[in-house]
């Protein structure tokens, strides 16, 4: 029994990625990054039924919708924070623990400004960014309408209410991964998902705070884990006990910080500017005329369940691409560049393996829309909302590959301070995803595009 927990007591040791083999290690390293990833995406189903048992259609297609917009702001303070942490990953791989503290005590200073003016800002773009893809109030359009509050009401929630909670969540769990502990943002992660889950279905279902009640849970639950991990921090690590006088910081160094944050940040969001576009071509499938809709949203029901399901799959790549930034930063610090290559190598490998696992799970789960009746109860789904979500998976699946070696680049290039690569890769991808988006379904059409 002793030796048990001596074992679990390991656990929340920090791994050094500088030193020892390197595939025990990183595995070690990258395995509680890809179980925070499961676990996430396991709220994310859980909370997807919660919502596709219990909301009405106009309510999950609003959901839906806005769910790319929140995704497009919450994850530029993860890439923030991501880019951030960067420096700190080399203190640690320099065993220099003056720059350590200077670096999270920078990071806190620079999050906690950089939410408010997100917070700001959300609360005069919500309505902007849904006109963006054709969500309006409309008088003449009772599901419209409906679509239309009900993203509005969970924008509102999530990204004025929620910004900085889930900015400074994703700041103590990139500093502690950089530092080598990944064991402990994964419990912490578990006991958000835990709450978000309990605290959904108190606000859904008994006190039928519909959209709202979802995004409460989520900012609650993250809220109630950030705070419990800043104090585990504070009390595990000396680095992040700062006294007065022994650190030094200069506008030098917030400016170090934002210039590998702020890229890295707008990279993530420009991601989902994409998926905002995509957005906006799926809602016509949906439109009869101005005052008339399909019946159940079909388009946007069976685009926003296979979205959720590839998300799902590409948690896979997000984690292999965590676990990438924290070695590259601890050995770029440490100056062990053959390791580096060897380790680019080995992710080269692994992404491969991973392309093949998502590209057969997710096939298989297109057969007579499996993925559908995990996500949606039997009312929602429909031949044509199965049509649209296959459509787009049948699409996106053999890419993969592809993707995965994205990760891979932009995660190595950013670990070595050159964040103007990743982003004009990231600026590369929107313009493609919007010419696309544009001209590639009338020309299919030969027309407008319609239902």
């Amino acid at each position: 029994m002793k030796t048990l927990l001596q074992k679990f007591r390991h656990l929340f040791d920090p791994i050094d990625l500088t030193s020892g083999k390197i595939l025990p290690s990183f595995l070690a390293f990258l395995i509680p990054i890809v179980l925070s990833m499961i676990f996430q995406q396991i709220y994310s189903i859980t909370d997807a039924i919660i919502v596709g048992q219990n909301l009405s259609e106009n309510e999950i297609a609003g959901i839906n919708d806005a769910i790319p917009i929140a995704n497009m702001v919450l994850n530029f303070s993860i890439g923030c924070t991501s880019g951030f942490s960067v420096i700190l990953g080399n203190a640690i791989g320099e065993k220099n623990e003056k720059k350590a503290k200077e670096s999270i005590l920078i990071q806190v200073i620079l999050s906690l400004v950089i939410s408010v003016l997100m917070m700001i800002l959300s609360y005069f773009l919500i309505d902007p960014l849904l006109a963006l893809i054709k969500i309006t109030p409309s008088s003449s359009n009772p599901n419209m309408q409906a679509i239309y509050q009900a993203s509005k009401d969970y924008l509102v929630v999530l990204l004025v209410f929620g910004t900085m909670a889930s900015m400074l969540y994703n700041l103590i769990v990139s500093i502690l991964r950089v530092m080598g502990d990944s064991f402990t943002p994964f419990l912490f992660l578990v006991l958000s998902t835990i709450l978000n889950i309990i605290l959904d279905l108190i606000f859904v279902i008994p006190l039928q705070l519909g959209v709202k009640g979802s995004a409460i849970a989520t900012i609650l639950s993250q809220g109630i884990a950030m705070i419990l991990a800043f104090l585990y921090a504070f009390q595990r690590y000396p680095i992040f006990r700062i006294h007065k006088g022994e650190v030094k910081i200069t506008g030098k160094d917030f400016f170090h910080h934002l210039t590998l944050g702020i890229p890295l940040g707008f990279q993530w969001s420009i991601l989902f500017i994409g998926v905002i576009t995509m957005s906006g071509a799926v809602i016509p499938f949906d439109i009869i005329s101005e005052t008339e809709m399909v019946i159940g949203n079909p388009a946007q029901v069976g685009y926003g369940v296979a979205n959720k399901l590839t998300g799902l799959l590409m948690g896979c790549y997000s984690a292999l691409g965590t676990g990438l930034l924290a070695f590259f930063a601890q050995n770029l610090g440490a100056k062990q560049y053959k390791r580096i290559r060897k380790g680019f190598q080995l992710s080269c490998y692994l992404t491969i393996i991973i392309a093949l696992f998502c590209f057969t799970v997710g096939m298989l789960l297109s057969i007579n829309g499996t993925y559908q009746r995990i996500f949606l109860s039997s009312d929602k789904i429909t031949e044509a909302s199965i049509k649209y979500g296959n459509a787009y998976l049948y699409v996106a699946l053999p890419f993969f590959i592809p993707l995965g070696f994205i990760y891979v680049g932009r995660n190595a290039v950013q670990a070595f301070e050159k964040p103007f690569f990743p982003l004009l890769s990231g600026i590369v991808e929107l313009l493609t995803r919007v010419l696309v988006c544009l001209y590639l379904p009338p020309f299919i059409n030969k027309g407008p595009i319609d239902a």
